[in-house]
C-alpha cells in the first residue's frame, strides 16, 4: 500500500511540474490578460472584430505554457520548412503562410474585388494626395533610425504609417528575419491598433492643421467613369509601377489582378469567392498567425513601447502630410479642393473616407466629402504598397 501511495504522490508531483500552471510567470499572466482585453475589445466595442478577433484568440493559445504551438526559434536565419512541417506546431505551419508572402498578397486580392477606383479615376490628381501621405513612413524611417534602430527594424516600424496591416506584415516578415529586438507580431499589433483608432487619432490633427473656412469647401461633382476606364486602369497601373518598383508588383499586382476580376464584369464567381470565402479564410489563418508571434519576451520590453510609440508618430505623420498637401491644392486650386480629404490618403479603407466626411459634415452638415475622399483613400492602398516596394528594394533583407 506504501508503494503504491508514492508512487501516487510522484504522478501527481510529475504532473504538476508539467502542467501550464506550474509553468505561469508574471509575463505570461500580464499577455493572456492582454489577450481578453484584446478580446472584449473585439466582442464588445467591435473593434476590427474580423481581424482583432483572430489576433487575440493567436496572442492567447501562444502564451500558454508548454502548449508547443509556436516556436520562434525555428523562424530565425535560414529556414528549414521541412523541419516545421514534422516537428512545428499547429501555429507553426500556419505561419508559414506569412513567410512565404502567401497571405498579404491574397488579403490584397480581397481588397482589389471590393474596392470601387472610380473616384481615383474621376479625379487623377487624388494620386498625388495619395503619395503625400506615405511620407510618414519616410519620416518615421528617419527617426527610427535615430532612436537605434537598424535599417530592417527601421523600416519595419515605419511601414505602420501606411495604416495597412497585411503591408505592414509582408515588410516585416521580410525584413525582421534576424531582428532580436522587434517582431513582426508587434508591428501587426500596433498597426491594427492604429487603423482600429483611426475615428480617435485623425480628427484632431484634421482640425488643428485647417481652417473652419478650409473644411467648409463643397467640391464639385465627380464625373462618370467609363467601364473601359475601369477596365484599363488596374493594368495600367500594374504595368507602371512594377516596371518603376518591382518589389512592390506581388501586393499591386494582386490588389489590381481583384479589381480586374470586379470590373471585367466577367467572373463574377471568381470575385465572389476572392472577397468572401477566400478573403475570410485568409484572414482567420493570418490573423491567429500574427497573434502566434507576441509572446511575451517580445512585447514586454522597451523596445516594443518605443514601435507602439513610433508607430502612432508614423500614422500621425501620414494624416498631416496628406493634410498639408491638401491645402497646397487647395491653395492652387483656388479655394476648390477641400484639404480634409488629404487624410483619406492613408490606407484604412473606407474607415479614414469616412472619418473625412464627418469632420467636414461638423463644420457644414450639408457637405458631402465621402467619394472626394475615397480617390485618396484607394490612392493609399496603392501607395502604401508601392512605399513597402521601396523599402524592400533600399534595404538588405
Amino acid at each position: 500500500m506504501s508503494e503504491v501511495w508514492v508512487l501516487f504522490k510522484e504522478t501527481c508531483v510529475d504532473l504538476w511540474y508539467d502542467s501550464g500552471l506550474c509553468n505561469m510567470n508574471w509575463k505570461t499572466i500580464a499577455m493572456l490578460i492582454i489577450s481578453f482585453a484584446f478580446m472584449y475589445l473585439a466582442i464588445v466595442k467591435n473593434f476590427e472584430p474580423l481581424l482583432l478577433l483572430p489576433i487575440a484568440f493567436g496572442m492567447f493559445l501562444t502564451n500558454l505554457p508548454l502548449a508547443g504551438l509556436y516556436h520562434p526559434d525555428l523562424f530565425k536565419g535560414t529556414i528549414d520548412y521541412g523541419e516545421i512541417l514534422h516537428n512545428g506546431g499547429l501555429l507553426d505551419i500556419l505561419y508559414m503562410g506569412v513567410k512565404l508572402q502567401i497571405y498579404p498578397p491574397l488579403i490584397f486580392l480581397g481588397i482589389g474585388c471590393m474596392t470601387d477606383f472610380g473616384p481615383l479615376i474621376a479625379n487623377p490628381k487624388s494620386f498625388l494626395l495619395g503619395a503625400a501621405a506615405q511620407g510618414g513612413i519616410f519620416l518615421t524611417f528617419v527617426m527610427a533610425a535615430v532612436l537605434g534602430f537598424d535599417a530592417a527594424e527601421a523600416g519595419s516600424i515605419a511601414i505602420i504609417g501606411g495604416a495597412d496591416g497585411p503591408t505592414s506584415i509582408y515588410v516585416s516578415t521580410r525584413l525582421l528575419n534576424h531582428s532580436e529586438k522587434i517582431s513582426t507580431g508587434s508591428i501587426a499589433l500596433a498597426a491594427y491598433t492604429y487603423m482600429a483608432l483611426v475615428p480617435v487619432i485623425q480628427p484632431p490633427i484634421m482640425k488643428l492643421l485647417t481652417t473652419k473656412k478650409e473644411r467648409a469647401v463643397k467640391m464639385e461633382a465627380l464625373r462618370l467613369v467609363t467601364k473601359t476606364e475601369k477596365v484599363i486602369f488596374p493594368i495600367a497601373v500594374t504595368l507602371i509601377v512594377s516596371l518603376m518598383v518591382p518589389s512592390a508588383t506581388p501586393l499591386v499586382g494582386m490588389l489590381m489582378l481583384g479589381n480586374l476580376l470586379k470590373e471585367s464584369g466577367v467572373c463574377e464567381r471568381l470575385v465572389k469567392t476572392a472577397s468572401n470565402e477566400l478573403m475570410n479564410i485568409i484572414t482567420i489563418f493570418l490573423g491567429i498567425s500574427v497573434g502566434a508571434t507576441t509572446q511575451a519576451d517580445k512585447i514586454f520590453n522597451f523596445e516594443f513601447v518605443k514601435v507602439i510609440t513610433l508607430g502612432v508618430f508614423a500614422f500621425g505623420f501620414g494624416t498631416a502630410c496628406g493634410i498639408i498637401f491638401g491645402k497646397i491644392m487647395y491653395k492652387l486650386s483656388g479655394g476648390k479642393v477641400n484639404p480634409l480629404i488629404g487624410s483619406a490618403g492613408v490606407s484604412a479603407v473606407p474607415m479614414a473616407a469616412r472619418v473625412s466626411q464627418k469632420v467636414g459634415a461638423q463644420t457644414d452638415p450639408t457637405n458631402f466629402l465621402l467619394m472626394h475622399a475615397m480617390g485618396p483613400n484607394v490612392a493609399g492602398v496603392i501607395g502604401s504598397a508601392v512605399a513597402a516596394g521601396v523599402l524592400l528594394s533600399i534595404i538588405p533583407w
